[in-house]
């Protein structure tokens, strides 16, 4: 079996409803998809974020040295040492999301089984929601959506801080918490929004009303004040979605600049890497929670990453990874695929279909498609 075509396959969805997290609102959501055919028609399917030069490296620098490759092999194969400075994370992250999808189909057995088998066949979810709405003070919507995603069966949530002082946050979000199950654990992800005096005095406050984690307060570059918040909250302190290599997690975690990482497989290299990644952080006594923002591809190789990884203490249950469901809108995580995933009492069942386990509709991605490049084959 060998790799045949490579082709790119730009999505966009226009909001209805301008949104974001604390520093800005967003007019549309966007993707980039990698779709991977053998010569015997298997097709594996990959995803990433269409920033600038990553479709150009997949196409032109990546694809070549693919094509006539079989995939059941070129895992771990394919990325020569001496390309590691330069090589861009977000598109080797959708070709290795494919390779894997291709690999487990032609061996049909789920990607789970390719790294000895999942450890849980059901993965607890948090909902990814209660971004800002422009023109909606977050006081008129933060709790009724809160209780909303109780009502979907979600058992945590994640909400977006930050764009208003804390001194308005703060009193809203002790009444959510007040207003939301004991047993649903709220976390907050504050987009690199505050300065360090404010992340603290916010952190503590977190803290004090039982908040389960804290993401990115500080700005996101170097992470450089981060080790000097963690090391001051009781809160655990998240971050690192948007690294790319393994040489930057490393220095994140040699700096103890977290206490949970959340390497995200369509951005940092993918499967295998993401893996590593975390046995990587174990080795620091750091948790992994997979960061999953982006589509349906995204979600199911986060959520075939999440059932392999163990729980970080011999204690059965405690802290057991979570997979990151964005409940915005986003039609890519709720279209183009089949059969949904399917989620039940706060945890997505583990699909036992070859490869990523999901079946792409491609009439529903050729409907909402903005920009198809032809397909990069053999022939050239």
């Amino acid at each position: 079996m060998k790799i045949a075509s490579i082709e790119t396959i730009q999505m966009r969805h226009v909001l209805a409803h301008p949104a974001g997290p604390g520093g800005v609102y967003n007019r549309a959501r966007s993707t980039l998809l990698v779709r991977m055919e053998t010569d015997e028609g298997l097709v594996g399917w990959g995803e990433t974020a269409p920033l600038g030069g990553v479709r150009h490296a997949i196409e032109q620098d990546f694809a070549p040295r693919l094509l006539g490759r079989d995939p059941a092999w070129v895992q771990r194969r394919w990325r020569e040492p001496w390309l590691a400075p330069f090589e861009s994370g977000l598109a080797i992250a959708a070709l290795d999301i494919a390779i894997h999808d291709l690999w487990g189909k032609a061996l049909g057995v789920p990607i789970h089984q390719l790294y000895g088998g999942a450890l849980r066949t059901r993965v607890p979810a948090y909902a990814s929601g209660m971004i800002y709405l422009e023109g909606i003070h977050p006081r008129d919507r933060w709790i009724p959506e809160a209780l909303g995603l109780v009502e979907q069966g979600f058992r945590a949530i994640k909400l977006r801080t930050g764009r208003y002082d804390a001194e308005v946050e703060l009193p809203l979000l002790a009444r959510l918490r007040e207003a939301v199950p004991a047993d649903v654990r709220l976390a907050v992800d504050a987009w690199g929004s505050y300065t360090l005096p404010t992340a603290l005095r916010v952190g503590r406050e977190l803290g004090a009303m039982g908040f389960s984690f804290y993401e990115e307060p500080l700005p996101q570059y170097g992470y450089r004040e981060y080790p000097q918040l963690t090391a001051a909250l009781d809160i655990a302190i998240s971050g690192g979605e948007m690294l790319q290599t393994r040489d930057q997690f490393r220095e994140l975690f040699e700096r103890r600049a977290v206490n949970i990482v959340q390497p995200d497989v369509s951005l940092c290299g993918g499967i295998a890497e993401i893996l590593f990644i975390a046995d990587l952080a174990s080795l620091y006594g750091i948790r992994t929670l997979p960061h999953s923002w982006n589509g349906a591809i995204t979600e199911a190789a986060s959520l075939q990453v999440a059932a392999l990884l163990p729980e970080p203490t011999l204690v059965p249950g405690n802290d057991i990874p979570l997979l990151e469901h964005d409940t915005t809108e986003n039609p890519f995580v709720t279209g183009g695929l089949r059969e949904p995933l399917v989620f039940r009492d706060g945890a997505f069942e583990l699909p036992t279909g070859p490869g990523l386990g999901i079946e792409m509709d491609e009439d529903w991605l050729r409907a909402h498609e903005v920009d198809r490049h032809p397909p990069i084959t053999l022939q050239g």
